[in-house]
């Protein structure tokens, strides 16, 4: 019998059999999560949890009040309704894919919050890790929700679009406080609409997120990919471009442009964790 999807101590049962939670945390698509003992504890929009993996199910501990939609809005934020079997047969059809795909089976992409992607990923550039972590943590500290123990949601774009650069100083973000109003000002005044970026034509999509100060094509790739669920999306970032250069000397193929964006998280994770780019990561 399958385990009701919220248990009586408020724990939230996800079946997900395929996912691997490590490696989808970890590969480079998302900031505010951090290992703790066997699970990681993050904050997506204004909710916080503490998400381990037992049994081919995912446990979601809320550090936050439940809401009424909290099993559905874990369940879309990890992607557990796509067919990823599908598209890992899609692309075992071609040599290269299915040797990455067995190297990172189970790997979702997730689907975050646009406004929190497309800042997130503006602090990204020419930057690291670590400090884009911290980055996004004084934001959330200094301008976001407050929630419960201590932690703080991600600052609306209303929030943001009123302050100036001088504001955004505890941040110590440098010249990118300034791509952060931008986006705030182009969010806030619907300049820019999620709901048109998401189903309108990518060249389209592409170029209005590259209106917004500080995005560009890697940028806005993964913006389209992360933030909006745009699944033909394809970063190219300097471990890409090894594993491109390598292994796809004339382009990425355009049949598997269904599943790119899975294609291209499954190659970063292979090529940076098993050295198939000529150097480990």
């Amino acid at each position: 019998m399958p385990l009701p999807a919220v248990q009586l101590d408020g724990t939230i049962v996800l079946q997900a059999p395929d996912l691997d939670l490590r490696a989808t945390l970890l590969c480079g698509q998302c900031f505010r999560w951090e290992e703790r003992g066997t699970g990681f504890f993050g904050v997506v929009s204004d909710r916080a949890a503490l998400v381990s993996y037992r049994d081919g199910n995912l446990l979601i501990a809320p550090a936050t009040p439940l809401k009424e939609d909290e099993a559905a809005f874990w369940r879309n934020y990890f992607d557990l309704d796509r067919d990823y079997e599908a598209l890992r047969r899609q692309m075992a059809l071609h040599p290269v894919l299915r040797e990455a795909c067995a190297f990172a089976s189970g790997i979702h992409i997730l689907r975050q919050p646009f406004f929190e992607t497309l800042c997130s990923f503006i602090l990204s550039a020419n930057n690291n890790i670590p400090r884009i972590k911290g980055i996004i943590e004084r934001l959330c500290a200094c301008f976001g929700p407050a929630l419960e123990d201590g932690h703080f949601g991600f600052p609306s774009p209303e929030t943001l679009a009123a302050l100036k650069k001088e504001d955004l100083a505890p941040l110590r973000c440098g010249y990118r406080a300034s791509y952060l109003l931008d986006a705030a000002r182009r969010m806030a005044s619907g300049e820019l609409d999620e709901t048109a970026l998401k189903a309108g034509p990518m060249p389209d999509a592409r170029a209005a997120l590259q209106t917004v100060m500080g995005v560009g094509p890697k940028v806005a790739e993964c913006v389209l990919l992360y933030g909006l669920g745009r699944m033909e999306a394809f970063p190219v970032d300097v471990w890409m471009r090894r594993a491109l250069l390598e292994h796809f000397p004339q382009g990425f193929p355009e049949e598997y442009r269904s599943c790119a964006g899975l294609a291209q998280q499954v190659l970063y994770h292979w090529v940076r964790q098993s050295g198939k780019s000529g150097e480990k990561a």
